[in-house]
């Protein structure tokens, strides 16, 4: 058993290959950016001969996309893109790190393309400039995708419409083209076709050794994943509003120290957010607007003109303030209807307080004291002196009261109180 131990088993388990193995699903942005990085750093320390990356994207933004290629591009390791499973696609972003990759792979029922690049904050005063600088954008991702597509020798044609027609096609035809180097369903399939490929590292060609290789896994992990939470317009959206409500709140009620902890820890991840995220300034202006116009409700009583006119103005701001087709991905229709019912009902809740304010009767000082019950204490030749909030006033009267008497405050003339009799 020692001797089969020996010459067969450990040599198997000694010389082994090392397969590094991440998996991410979602838009490329800053995240999925630093996920690439922490997985080929761990393969070189791992010594792995290949680096497996399995993908699911929409899209997303260019410079990360940039920066994940130019990883790619420059590993000493060979990375196999994987898109899967089955339903999975890699659109826009998706297909510049596809044609990247030393070797393409789909599954079955997947799709890559559309990879016309999309910029936000692209509006000038005239026409040709518009058409000058969308054909600027456009010249410069086509001839980038071609660069890539000569590199890895992979279909030029097709890479170049992908971009300028924002042409998109499934896996069957994609081999068909040449823009993947075949179809695996599923990572057990997907080893058994990589095993004995051979792949061009720099100068150097490369066989794949896959038959009973050690598959490492790398997981996101705590910073990588809160950067993920981060970089996802959907939660920039809702710190964004966490903390104009928080502050607000707390201006309202000084010292209830919690609503502006909250917004001030939740401004500061809005402002780290939207540091990372292209927006639209407009449709930040347009919330921020909408906010105030409700607010002005509150305190002007504009008969709802305000409040209705802030409400349009925070759902458009809400609409524009991050581009899908730039991110990947884009914020919740119902996310949006949600916080514009709540901030309604905020805003009638405290417009309803302030109106109950305005009619109650004061509580303090001398307006209060008008129709309030005193005590008459003592009579004298100059009036009465009578006893309320256990103060001692002078008092006058055009009736005559008795010691002991519980009188009516009828006005103040000074320090001296008109009062009359309780029962008449």
């Amino acid at each position: 058993m020692r001797l089969i131990f020996l010459f067969f088993i450990l040599p198997m388990i000694l010389f082994a290959s090392n397969i590094t193995h991440f998996k991410y699903d979602g838009a490329i942005n800053p995240a999925s950016d630093a996920f690439v990085k922490k997985a080929i750093t761990q393969a070189k320390k791992d010594n792995s001969s290949l680096i497996i990356f399995e993908l699911n994207t929409p899209g997303g933004l260019l410079s990360s996309t940039r920066d994940i290629v130019s990883q790619i591009l420059n590993s000493p390791i060979p990375v196999a893109v994987y898109i899967s499973p089955k339903g999975a696609r890699a659109a826009s972003a998706g297909t510049y790190i596809l044609y990247a990759s030393h070797i393409a792979a789909m599954s079955q029922g997947t799709h890559v393309g559309a990879a016309t690049p999309v910029q936000m904050g692209m509006m000038p005063t005239k026409k040709d400039q518009t058409s000058a600088m969308e054909k600027k954008v456009l010249n410069d991702a086509t001839a980038y995708i071609e660069s890539l597509a000569k590199l890895r020798q992979r279909d030029i044609q097709w890479a170049k419409m992908s971009v300028s027609q924002g042409d998109s096609i499934e896996a069957n035809r994609a081999l068909e083209l040449g823009v993947i180097d075949f179809i695996a369903d599923g990572k057990v399939a997907l080893l058994q076709k990589l095993d004995g490929f051979e792949v061009q590292l720099d100068d150097t060609t490369i066989t794949l050794n896959t038959k009973d290789a050690n598959i490492q896994t790398v997981e996101e992990g705590f910073k990588i994943q809160l950067l993920s939470y981060l970089s996802n317009p959907n939660i920039a959206y809702i710190l964004m509003l966490i903390a104009i409500y928080g502050i607000f709140f707390e201006l309202m009620n000084p010292g209830s120290i919690f609503p502006g902890v909250t917004g001030l820890i939740s401004g500061a991840l809005a402002l780290y957010a939207f540091n990372i995220l292209p927006f639209d300034y407009a449709g930040l202006l347009l919330i921020l607007i909408g906010i105030a116009l409700m607010v002005s409700e509150v305190f002007i009583v504009g008969f709802g003109v305000l409040g209705f006119g802030g409400i349009i103005a925070f759902v458009f701001g809400s609409l524009i303030l991050f581009d899908e087709k730039t991110l990947g991905v884009d914020i919740s229709l119902s996310l949006i209807i949600a916080f514009a019912l709540v901030s309604v009902a905020i805003f009638i809740y405290l417009l309803k307080i302030i109106i109950n304010q305005r009619d109650q009767k004061p509580q303090t000082g001398i307006e209060e004291m008008i129709g309030a019950v005193a005590t008459v204490t003592k009579k004298d030749k100059n009036g009465y002196k009578v006893s309320i909030h256990s103060e001692i006033w002078n008092a006058l009267s055009k009736k005559e009261v008795q010691v002991g008497e519980e009188v009516i405050v009828e006005a103040i003339d000074g320090l001296t109180l008109q009062i009359k009799p309780k029962k008449e």
